[in-house]
């Protein structure tokens, strides 16, 4: 019998000047655990004079993570952070009470062709955390646990499981899990993990209860306990999940929070410019009508 609820497909969203896959929310499940949002950045190869350009835009009530596959994106906030993100590097911002930041191809590649390939995901903070300080860490690759089993390579990238503990400091029990496979290989999971569970395809296949799902395809699982299935080779998928919080999140344009009254006052300060400024620039991306 099939632990998958239901399978939700990329859809295309415009971000500006780029083209993603989104796959959360959707009207079926709006959050997973505490993940809210999550883009995969397909892979694009960018000409000299083309690259990211997303400019100072705001965050409210959320955790933004980061995650390249290939590339380099120039990250700068209103804390004054200024960082370049590598592949296998995680970037977590913890927007809280509000944060600006913009992010781009980095300059000195822009008259170089380059590659851009990675995920966006936003991770809801609890409610007695929404107003928190705004925070920022870089965690590098290396820092990252590692183990293998039964063939396979799993790399922890944010949360618990086990006797395993990403270094991102998470503020809710979750979990975000790289898989890789070079051969076909069974993924026995379940009793690691809690709450609520989706596996994310970036390549290769998985084969569950005789079904068999490809690229750019979540899986939602009904019981994350259960999470047992397939790995084609030279596969990569993403386990992710967590708690759910009680409360519901609501979301409008980049702002989260469990307060349709604070994002409302979040609106209000972003049109008067007074959730902070990035330093050196000066446009910024305006409020959606």
């Amino acid at each position: 019998m099939s632990n998958i609820e239901f399978v939700i497909e990329e859809r295309a969203a415009d971000i500006g000047n780029f083209i993603v896959g989104r796959l959360l929310p959707v009207a079926e499940k709006r959050a997973v655990g505490p993940f809210v949002f999550i883009d995969h950045m397909a892979r694009t190869e960018l000409a000299e004079g083309e690259g990211l350009n997303v400019l100072p835009h705001p965050h409210i009530g959320l955790s933004t993570l980061t995650y390249l596959f290939e590339g380099v994106i120039h990250h700068k906030d209103s804390l004054g952070n200024s960082v370049e993100i590598e592949p296998g590097a995680v970037n977590w911002m913890t927007a809280g009470k509000g944060i600006v930041h913009s992010e781009k191809s980095p300059a000195e590649l822009m008259d170089k062709k380059k590659v851009l390939h990675g995920m966006q995901i936003w991770v809801a903070l609890p409610k007695e955390l929404e107003e928190m300080e705004p925070g920022f860490w870089h965690i590098p690759e290396k820092e990252l646990p590692r183990w293998q089993e039964g063939g396979l390579e799993y790399k922890l990238i944010a949360g618990e499981i086990s006797n395993y503990k990403s270094p991102v400091p998470v503020h809710s029990p979750l979990y975000m899990i790289e898989v890789k496979s070079k051969k076909s290989g069974t993924v026995k999971i379940g009793s690691k993990l809690f709450g609520e569970c989706g596996i994310y395809i970036l390549e290769g296949s998985v084969k569950e209860a005789n079904q068999e799902f490809g690229p750019q395809q979540m899986l939602i699982l009904n019981d994350s306990s259960q999470c047992e299935f397939e790995m084609g080779e030279n596969s990569t998928i993403y386990v992710f999940g967590g708690e759910a919080f009680p409360e519901r999140r609501y979301l409008f344009w980049n702002f989260v929070s469990s307060s349709r009254d604070i994002i409302e006052k979040a609106k209000e300060d972003w049109k008067a410019q007074k959730m902070g400024q990035v330093p050196g620039e000066t446009e910024f991306v305006p409020l959606p009508k």
